[in-house]
């Protein structure tokens, strides 16, 4: 029997979401007059907000907003790196600390799935012990990172087949594995419930009220 413990990552492991964060941060090293394009950033994300485009849309314009159109590989495995040892160093909630250790200590295969790019969700990941990341991919070619996701969103639904393609890709049969699964949004209620284990980590008022429904687990790593 495999041991899984899947974690969420922007505000169950780490105390604030890390999109805007790394792309603020990486315009302000490599193009620091991208910082004015922030504004329009903002407007299109008053866009998702009304239900104009969608979360994987605005990823993409944001993305190619403060960072463009396409970095080179080497310049965002310098900006992840430095952006993952910020977050490691101050980030991170040490109740998640405590839990990725004791699952760590009793066996189980540790599992970052998060909707955030996976070129810098890893090495988050790396600094935290996980031994895999699922996350959003990046179309990458000819030394460069483009903005524009390859594949799916790794958000909500699709976050859940994400990570049984990722299982079936590793050979796990579903009923070979018992799993752990943890976050605090209502976003990730299908993998919740698919979950052997759910529990709602820092959880907001839409997932507590979920949990309380479902009979999850709910804890919070913040006190």
């Amino acid at each position: 029997m495999q041991h899984l413990s899947i974690y969420d990552m922007d505000k169950t492991i780490t105390y604030a979401p890390t999109w805007t964060s790394f792309l603020v941060r990486t315009a302000r090293w490599n193009a620091p007059w991208r910082l004015m394009l922030l504004p329009v950033a903002g407007l299109v994300t008053l866009g998702y907000a009304a239900g104009l485009i969608g979360r994987a849309r605005l990823k993409e314009i944001t993305h190619r907003l403060l960072l463009g159109s396409a970095l080179p590989e080497a310049v965002a495995t310098a900006a992840a790196e430095r952006f993952a040892d910020r977050v490691a160093a101050a980030g991170v909630y040490a109740g998640a600390r405590a839990q990725i250790a004791a699952d760590r200590a009793a066996g189980c295969t540790l599992v970052l799935a998060t909707a955030s790019y996976g070129f810098y969700a890893g090495a988050i990941a790396a600094r935290l012990g996980f031994d895999t990341v699922i996350a959003t991919g990046v179309v990458r070619d000819s030394g460069m990172i483009h903005a524009r996701i390859a594949g799916e969103n790794c958000y909500g639904p699709a976050k859940l087949r994400m990570i049984e393609a990722w299982l079936a890709g590793q050979g796990i049969a579903r009923g070979d594995a018992t799993i752990h699964f943890y976050s605090d949004h209502v976003s990730d209620a299908p993998t919740l419930e698919w979950a052997d284990v759910g529990i709602a980590v820092n959880a907001h008022g839409p997932l507590r009220v979920l949990a309380a429904e479902r009979g999850w687990a709910v804890v919070d790593w913040a006190r």
